[in-house]
């Protein structure tokens, strides 16, 4: 077959020496290696340490209600998950708006603005009264913690390879595991304070976390590192030679790009966009637990400590098994095969039998073993190997992939509101209905990932056809199309179509 001459010159994703970056600028001298090992100590690092208060902030909720929040504020179980709810839309909804801005400001003021304000918001839930104060905290809560998770994830993706992501995601993204650990720890902890200064347990949980995550957005503006083009700590010469890898890596806006609308518009027509996400099962587990746990009958005495104490060692095994299978990703460099074999031994087995046997089980003790098969299944696939790494992998073009990442994280997040009203006072302690929803998006999830493959699979064929040749201008090829675009040159095709260009490739 003849070769189509939009992926001449640029065989396994190499750049052609007219399209280098910077070519006046020598990098030979430079150790990939060891310059990469210094890129993660500043990027990774205290990324991961300022999600922990993230997803511990806003879980405590449930840790709350084990400290009779509800009885304190005077609301009823259906008013409760309604404040549960409410957060998961302008948390959903701003997501994409929040990327944008994250591309157009710096990432060290951006992530740092967010994380200061949802400290602010974190910390007023600890003065709150009435069910209406609830409400407006949980609102804003929602809106100031929007755009953390999808502006990381893009954020990695502006640094590193696809290959290297998934493992970078999973060190990331554990900290949340991390954080379902010490959450029971420190709720158990901050409870004893109940009484002092006049206040109940669960008002010092968000009081004295909120002000955790206020002192960590401060030191973040001078902490977080901004993209590789303008990072302070990387030299003229390693900027260059970071960037032209990257490009190398068919990440041709690298460099930075221009805001366009039609990048926007991109993004909402990819398919991509909406295949790609499934967090309610996650949501559902990360808010729920405790009271499972505790409405299980599990701890000897059937104490709110205790429920949240028998929680850690569920989460810590649930960090084991996100960093195990991000970096198995990675090292095989075969992310759909090992989604879906992961997700057929795991969600389809582990998953499928720990939520049957949380339906049908009387026991306490095989009920807690069924909540680790369910952590297993549900961490590692949703925001590593299976999903954010994925898409952010093989999304070209930094304000699409940004809009692409929100827009995905986003939609996954409105299933946030589902799984929020699931788990309901009046079918414990067995959660039968809840517990069998969750079965419901497992399902779902495992069919996403399989379509999603299939369709890059699809589509990787169609360009090794030259079905989606460009016509360029002075070059002879049989297979180009006026409807793939005309174009000057092969680097004019790839920046201005990004992942649609013929030349590029989808990882699998």
């Amino acid at each position: 077959m003849e070769k189509s001459p939009s992926t001449e010159n640029t065989t396994e994703g190499s750049v052609a020496p007219d399209q280098v970056y910077r070519p006046d600028v020598d990098t030979t001298s430079i150790d990939e290696h060891k310059l990469m090992r210094r890129v993660d100590f500043h990027v990774i690092p205290w990324l991961a340490f300022v999600y922990l208060p993230n997803f511990l902030d806003r879980g405590s909720i449930g840790n709350a209600k084990l400290y009779h929040i509800e009885d304190d504020i005077n609301i009823k179980d259906k008013q409760f998950l309604i404040s549960l709810t409410v957060f998961f839309f302008p948390y959903a909804l701003f997501e994409p708006v929040s990327n944008v801005f994250l591309r157009r400001l710096r990432p060290s003021v951006w992530l740092s603005l967010m994380i200061f304000l949802w400290g602010i918001v974190m910390t007023l839930h600890g003065v709150i009264t009435n069910y209406g104060g609830l409400i407006t905290l949980r609102v804003l809560l929602g809106l100031f913690e929007a755009g953390m998770y999808p502006g990381i994830v893009f954020y990695i993706s502006s640094w590193y390879k696809r290959s290297e992501m998934g493992s970078r995601v999973a060190i990331f993204f554990s900290s949340a595991t991390v954080a379902g650990a010490f959450s029971g720890l420190l709720a158990a902890a901050i409870a004893k304070m109940d009484g002092i200064g006049g206040k109940p347990g669960w008002a010092w949980i968000f009081i004295l976390e909120g002000l955790a995550t206020i002192i960590a957005g401060l030191f973040s503006y001078w902490i977080i590192q901004d993209f590789p083009e303008t990072a302070k700590f990387l030299s003229e010469e390693e900027r260059v030679f970071v960037i032209r890898r990257l490009q190398d890596d068919m990440q041709f806006s690298a460099a930075g790009e221009v805001f366009q609308k039609k990048y926007i518009w991109r993004s909402l027509m990819d398919w991509k966009t909406w295949v790609a996400s499934n967090d309610g099962p996650l949501y559902a587990f990360s808010l729920f637990l405790p009271s499972i746990i505790f409405q299980a009958k599990i701890s000897l005495g059937h104490s709110a400590n205790q429920a949240n104490l028998l929680s850690v060692p569920v989460y810590a095994w649930g960090c084991i098994m996100t960093c195990a299978i991000g970096f198995l990703g990675d090292r095989i460099g075969h992310r759909y095969y090992i989604n879906l074999c992961y997700w057929q031994t795991l969600t389809r087995y582990l998953g499928l039998v720990g939520y049957i046997i949380l339906i049908a089980s009387t026991s306490p003790a095989l009920s807690y073993f069924a909540v680790y098969l369910a952590v297993s299944a549900i961490y590692p696939t949703i925001r590593t190997s299976s999903s954010q790494a994925w898409v952010a992998s093989n999304v070209e073009g930094s304000y699409k992939r940004s809009v692409t990442l929100g827009m995905a994280i986003g939609f996954g997040n409105i299933n946030g509101a589902v799984t929020a009203n699931i788990y309901r006072a009046r079918d414990q302690p067995r959660y039968r209905p809840g517990h069998g929803i969750v079965l419901a998006y497992i399902a779902i999830g495992f069919f996403c990932s399989v379509l999603f493959g299939i369709l890059l699979k699809r589509e990787n064929g169609r360009r090794d056809r030259g079905e989606r040749d460009e016509v360029i201008e002075g070059v002879d090829n049989k297979h180009a199309n006026e409807k793939n675009g005309r174009y000057e040159s092969v680097t004019e095709a790839r920046i201005d179509k990004g992942d649609e260009w013929s030349g590029f490739r989808y990882t699998l």
